[in-house]
């Protein structure tokens, strides 16, 4: 089965924002994931591990290397050519959430198909996002927005946006870093299967080591070769 994400000889250089810190270079010479493949993404703080998603996502380019996504070489592509292609193709969960406050929670969850062209906003998108509402216990929320939400339900109101699409990729940063035990469960549930119904390759990056027995496979950021010069 052809790989859906291939990372080949990737050199990405990032200066940290404190200035008395040194640089750190993410350094990836090859990684594949294929469709419907689970992965987790392991290492301490400073590793690597959110660098990387942001390389994979289009987010940023790498100094030199290939990053194929869905078939797109991102490397060939402007920022707003990433850009639909991150829309169309990568579903994104990561620390920051980025909701928009002076959308509603269901808003929130449609905004890709506000703002990419390409994707069809119909009656089957508002029904699938009306349904993951549901299932991640938030459809009652759907009319508040993000300020009246707890950071719990704005991290589920962030999946449900990043799953709405039914993506081809799904990339997540931490993404029950704010929830409680019976709700993690559930959500990690929901993005497992998310991934392994509709053939997307899910890569997770996380501290919860408890977690990774549910995974196909586990990258620990140090086998890649991240460094600090």
């Amino acid at each position: 089965m052809s790989a859906v994400v291939e990372l080949t000889g990737v050199r990405f250089r990032h200066q940290r924002s404190d200035a008395g810190s040194p640089a750190f270079e993410l350094v990836i010479d090859e990684l594949r994931l294929r469709p419907g493949e689970v992965v987790a993404c392991i290492g301490p703080s400073g590793s690597g591990k959110t660098t990387m998603l942001d390389v994979i996502a289009g987010i940023n380019r790498p100094e030199s290397g290939r990053v194929v996504v869905g078939g797109h070489d991102l490397a060939g592509l402007d920022h707003i050519q990433r850009r639909g292609v991150r829309l169309r193709e990568i579903g994104l969960v990561f620390q920051t959430l980025a909701l928009v406050e002076y959308l509603t929670a269901y808003e929130n969850i449609m905004l890709p198909y506000f703002v990419e062209p390409g994707l069809n906003r119909d009656r089957k998108a508002a029904g699938r996002a009306k349904e993951l509402a549901e299932r991640l216990e938030i459809s009652h929320l759907l009319k508040r927005r993000p300020r009246r939400l707890s950071q719990g339900e704005r991290q589920r109101v962030a999946i449900c946006r990043a799953l709405v699409t039914s993506p081809r990729v799904l990339l997540c940063d931490e993404p029950t870093g704010n929830l409680d035990p019976a709700r993690k469960e559930r959500t990690i549930d929901l993005l497992l299967e998310a991934g392994r119904s509709s053939g997307a390759a899910v890569l997770m990056a996380t501290h919860d080591h408890s977690l990774l027995p549910r995974f196909d496979t586990v990258i620990d950021m140090a086998s890649l070769g991240g460094v600090v010069s």
